[in-house]
């Protein structure tokens, strides 16, 4: 069996940072449309989480789904996902507030491929970012906008993100790398 590794957030603080998220994304945008994309893998049910706490308070929050594979910088990326190239956005994003969803940031990389996969299909308004964590260590100057935990980790360890949608149960845990292994999962 696997070492779990130190758990950080137990399914119910998973669930209160989402709903933290959700309400922190309403304060700031009380009357203003959006759109919630989320990052493949795990920005998905996200986004879709936080569609659903969102429309306890308003209606008609557009969610959608993007692929970034082809337009990241690093090698190992090329390896590709069952979603690869599932991109569903509700509707053309040209002029909208588009508020990206992702688990962890850590370099900023995958953010930035998401920028540019994004004006592929019009060029928003403004983006926003939300993640689950902050992880630190950023390569790029990209900071996100809405948080649910900021926590350094260092290069010796990476976070593995459980949710129900895709792992069977919630939970963040940090995992120690070992010596030659390549994390699972992209932080970026």
């Amino acid at each position: 069996m696997e070492n779990p590794g130190e758990q950080l957030l137990t399914a119910r603080e998973i669930d209160t940072k989402i709903h933290r998220l959700a309400y922190e994304i309403l304060e700031r945008h009380p009357r203003e449309k959006f759109v919630l994309v989320g990052l493949h893998r795990r920005g998905v049910p996200l986004a879709q989480r936080l569609a659903k706490v969102l429309e306890e308070e308003r209606t008609g929050v557009g969610t959608g789904m993007l692929d970034v594979t082809l337009h990241r910088d690093d090698p190992r990326a090329a390896t590709f996902s069952p979603d690869f190239g599932r991109t569903e956005l509700p509707h053309d994003l040209a002029g909208a507030l588009v508020i990206l969803v992702d688990d962890v940031l850590f370099t900023g990389r995958t953010i930035r491929a998401a920028i540019s996969a994004l004006f592929e299909y019009g060029r928003p308004g403004r983006i926003e970012l939300a993640v689950l964590v902050d992880r630190g260590c950023r390569e790029l100057p990209i900071q996100p906008d809405y948080c649910g935990l900021k926590r350094h980790i260092g290069p010796d360890s990476y976070l593995r993100v459980s949710l129900r949608e895709l792992d069977g149960h919630d939970g963040l845990f940090i995992m120690p790398v070992k010596s030659g292994d390549h994390p699972p999962g992209t932080q970026a």
